[in-house]
């Protein structure tokens, strides 16, 4: 299928390795021009040699402003961006008791107040052509509390509600705004997380962890002409894991 994205320009954020670069791979397949950032340079570099990505550059995004600063950085490499995807690593694991201020902030600031950041200074360029995609990479534990997580479960779940609201106010622009929850991904976050992967697939009704490149596939697909119509949804990608309605 032609998704009739070829040409436009791309910014995936932590599209270096996981989840980013399956987004970041799969939307340079179909001739978009990507720009990736993440804080690791080699990892960038290895990134872009084997997707072909048009920009690379390096970029702390849990620091205040670097939702906004990256945009701007993607719009003066690539001469415009026509689709956003937000994706940020995941805030220390902790029960609640066990969790500073300092942690909160840290949380809001990386996966919450870049997310806005980001989005407002996208937006504005998406509004000048009427056309634009924006993907927030979340988690299930943003419908699903995970043990352990708590500032993610926490933050996450606020998403959900920021990606509907502002939906609606940018649908009459051409902007489609969706989040992506994903479940079990075989990624370097879940080694780090420390989890045992017979325990997890136990529980996931497909009996296996998912693949960054699915991921990427359906994120391709939201970003697409085909799926205009589509918006201020959370879509789960997950093997099944979630058993909510």
């Amino acid at each position: 299928m032609d998704l009739k994205i070829k040409g436009k320009k791309a910014l995936v954020m932590g599209g270096s390795t996981g989840l980013g670069f399956g987004i970041a791979k799969a939307l340079a397949e179909e001739g978009v021009d990507v720009a990736i950032c993440s804080r690791n340079q080699q990892n960038l570099e290895k990134a872009k040699s084997q997707i072909g990505a048009k920009a690379i550059f390096d970029i702390d995004l849990s620091t205040p402003g670097s939702g906004r600063e990256a945009v701007k950085k993607a719009i003066s490499l690539l001469g415009g961006i026509d689709i956003l995807v937000t994706n940020n690593g995941g805030p220390p694991k902790g029960a609640f008791m066990s969790l500073e201020t300092d942690s909160w902030q840290k949380g809001f600031e990386s996966l919450y107040l870049t997310v806005t950041e980001s989005m407002r200074e996208a937006i504005l360029c998406m509004q000048k052509k009427q056309w634009g995609r924006i993907l927030l990479v979340t988690s299930a534990a943003a419908k699903e509390p995970i043990a352990g997580l708590t500032v993610s479960n926490g933050l996450r779940a606020g998403l959900l509600g920021l990606t509907n609201t502002v939906s609606q106010e940018v649908a009459s622009s051409g902007i489609t705004i969706n989040a992506l929850l994903p479940g079990y991904t075989d990624t370097e976050r879940l080694r780090e997380l420390g989890v045992a992967y017979e325990k997890i697939e136990a529980q996931i009704p497909a009996k296996r962890l998912g693949k960054p490149s699915e991921f990427g596939s359906l994120a391709a697909y939201l970003c697409s002409e085909q799926a205009a119509y589509i918006t201020g949804q959370a879509i789960a990608v997950d093997g099944g894991y979630l058993r909510g309605i």
